[in-house]
């Protein structure tokens, strides 16, 4: 990291992933050019969760290269008088798998509605299990996390 004075500690890092409501999943496509989507998402048991549909480009490019770059920003606001913003920020790589195990996958998903949908809890459990076989769910193993903030 460039700027060491706004480097912020691995435990700051890990509530920004906990409390950051989007992030930006970064995938390589065949051509070798980036492919950038914003997700929903759930920092859980020391890894990131996302949930997916059983197709599309972001699989696609999964399959061919599990290596993959995950972004979240949080408390950003702009400061026009100093040519600035203040912000806190999260970069994590790691290595992106489908998660097979069934219990495994339905935990992710729960852990995914008690972020999103806490109000609806017992609702959202019923809609996991009954839309398990339309969703797949990713599991992004953390190899480095960095943290960064400006306030």
């Amino acid at each position: 990291m460039r700027r060491k004075d706004r480097e912020i500690t691995k435990e700051e890092t890990i509530k920004l992933l906990e409390t950051a409501e989007v992030g930006s999943l970064a995938t390589v496509n065949p051509d070798h050019t980036p492919y950038v989507v914003p997700l929903n998402f759930v920092y859980a048991k020391e890894a990131i969760y996302l949930h997916s549909a059983v197709e599309g480009k972001k699989l696609d490019n999964i399959g061919m290269n599990s290596n993959v770059c995950f972004s979240v920003y949080d408390a950003v606001e702009l400061m026009p008088e100093a040519f600035s913003t203040k912000y806190k920020s999260a970069i994590v790589v790691g290595k992106i798998h489908e998660v097979k195990d069934p219990e495994e996958k339905r935990e992710g998903l729960i852990a995914i509605v008690k972020k999103y949908s806490p109000e609806f809890y017992e609702a959202g459990v019923k809609y996991v299990d009954n839309a398990s076989e339309k969703t797949k769910v990713l599991k992004i193993e953390i190899l480095q996390i960095t943290g960064k903030s400006r306030g």
